[in-house]
């Protein structure tokens, strides 16, 4: 294990939205910084057992956890559950969001999908860090990680460009707003995705693998451990002098 750089070593961790994509990457990189993770999901237990057997055999141990976060009742009983699995937390990674490009959502209409992206990605986003920053500011220490959008501040045409860019310069707002709050105890920053080879960039047609490497300087997709690195660094003691900050890992793209 190395941990000589944004060092995590008996660190206490929660990644939502982890058995998957970037948030998967998330927590094997948390992992690999020396930190205990409660793995998180929705429904996809065999994929999240698997990811937490991989953090184990890192050498750090890990927790898998249920809940449908749209339901506030059910994140409101995994808050509690995941605080109490190693006896406090450290880390609070809010990455699930509501997939409305490769799922089942993705055959709702523009007012229900944007209703799933308020309950799943705005409404837990503020519950789960709200109620665990109180706890995290009774401890004195701790450190909060959203997920924003790099796009959503300048903007993109079509209904999902419009929808994420509403759900995510929600959390992005909040992110800022929560880290006065907070502070000094406690540090809340973002980091904000371009784009990233998940499931959907994986089968993305022609015409968006052009755009892709058209928009981004480095000419290539991000991938899922790009983002993973700089989640690992903020949520450091490294990066102890930044909160309140949105963290674009989008290979330099400014369209």
């Amino acid at each position: 294990m190395s941990a000589s750089f944004a060092d995590l070593s008996g660190l206490r961790a929660t990644v939502t939205g982890a058995s998957s994509g970037i948030g998967k990457a998330i927590a094997l990189e948390l992992a690999r910084g020396g930190a205990n993770v409660v793995v998180h999901c929705r429904q996809s237990l065999d994929a999240a057992f698997k990811l937490a057997d991989q953090i184990q055999e890192i050498g750090c141990k890990s927790e898998v956890l249920t809940a449908d976060l749209a339901n506030p009742k059910e994140y409101e009983e995994f808050e509690n559950t995941a605080w109490q699995c190693f006896d406090g937390l450290d880390i609070w990674i809010n990455n699930a969001g509501a997939d409305l490009l490769t799922g089942p959502d993705a055959e709702l209409d523009y007012d229900q999908k944007l209703q799933r992206l308020f309950d799943i990605d705005v409404r837990s986003t503020v519950g789960l860090s709200r109620s665990i920053g109180k706890r995290m500011s009774a401890a004195e220490q701790g450190t909060i990680l959203n997920v924003g959008w790099d796009q959503a501040g300048r903007g993109m045409e079509g209904d999902s460009g419009e929808l994420f860019a509403t759900a995510k310069n929600a959390i992005m707002g909040f992110t800022r707003s929560l880290a006065v709050s907070l502070a000094p105890a406690v540090r809340v920053n973002c980091v904000a995705p371009g784009w990233i080879r998940t499931s959907w960039g994986e089968q993305a047609s022609d015409e968006w693998q052009d755009r892709v490497e058209r928009e981004t300087p480095l000419k290539r997709w991000g991938t899922p451990e790009d983002v993973a690195k700089v989640a690992r660094f903020l949520v450091s003691r490294d990066a102890e002098y930044l909160t309140g900050q949105v963290v674009n890992v989008n290979g330099g793209a400014v369209r």
